[in-house]
C-alpha cells in the first residue's frame, strides 16, 4: 500500500515536472525591460449600435464594479495555470488594461447590447441606489494542463433594497497552443460568452 502511494506520488510530481518543461520555452516567470509584440485586449462580440439610445432613471440603472481577483492578476500580464500550486506567466503578450477592468468594460458593453437596461461602469462615475453588479474574477487565463483559455467568475448581483444574489460563471476554450497569437483570440471568445451568461441572467 505504502509503494502503491509513494509511485502516485512521484507520478503526479512526473506530470508536473513535464507540464513545466513543456512549457519552458514559451512560458517566463521573469520580467523584462523590452516591450512585448503582442498587446492583447477585448473586443465585445455584442454591442450597441451607434446611435442606440436609452433613458430612465438612475436608480434604476446597473453598474458594473471592476470584479476583484487574487494579485496574479492584478497585473498586465497573461497567467498560466501549470497545476494546482503554480502559476506562470506568457511571455511576449501583455493586456493593455488589468484584465478586470476590461472584463467589466466588457460585461457592461454586452448588457447594454441588450436594450433593456441603463448601464453604467464605475469609471462613469454614477451614483446608483439601483443594481450593482460586482464579484471576483476566479479564472482569466490560460490553463496548461488542459491547453485552454478559461474565464471563471463569481458574479454577486446587489438588487435594490439590498438583496443579494450570487452565480458562478464559467467558460473554455479548449485545443489552444500556448501562444499569444491564439491564447489572445482564445481569451477575449471566452470572456464574450462568460459576458452572455451574465447578460442573460440580469435579464
Amino acid at each position: 500500500m505504502i509503494g502503491g502511494t509513494g509511485a502516485m506520488h512521484s507520478s503526479r510530481w512526473t506530470i508536473a515536472a513535464a507540464l513545466v518543461l513543456g512549457l519552458s520555452g514559451c512560458v517566463s516567470l521573469g520580467g523584462g525591460g523590452k516591450a512585448p509584440p503582442t498587446l492583447l485586449r477585448l473586443s465585445a462580440t455584442q454591442s450597441a449600435p451607434a446611435g442606440t439610445a436609452l433613458s430612465g432613471k438612475v436608480s434604476d440603472a446597473i453598474v458594473v464594479l471592476d470584479p476583484e481577483t487574487d494579485r496574479s492578476l492584478a497585473v498586465t500580464r497573461v497567467e498560466v495555470q501549470v497545476d494546482d500550486s503554480n502559476v506562470a506567466y506568457l511571455p511576449a503578450a501583455l493586456w493593455v488594461e488589468r484584465p478586470s477592468h476590461m472584463f467589466a468594460a466588457l460585461v457592461a458593453e454586452t448588457v447594454r447590447a441588450g436594450g433593456k437596461h441603463l448601464v453604467f461602469t464605475a469609471d462613469e462615475a454614477v451614483t446608483s441606489s439601483g443594481t450593482r453588479l460586482g464579484g471576483r474574477l476566479i479564472a482569466f487565463g490560460y490553463d496548461a494542463r488542459e491547453q485552454a483559455a478559461v474565464v471563471r467568475y463569481d458574479a454577486v448581483w446587489t438588487a435594490p433594497g439590498g438583496s443579494v444574489s450570487t452565480k458562478r460563471f464559467e467558460a473554455k476554450v479548449p485545443g489552444v497552443a500556448a501562444k499569444p497569437e491564439l491564447v489572445g483570440p482564445a481569451l477575449n471568445r471566452a470572456a464574450n460568452q462568460v459576458a452572455a451568461q451574465v447578460a442573460d441572467w440580469l435579464g
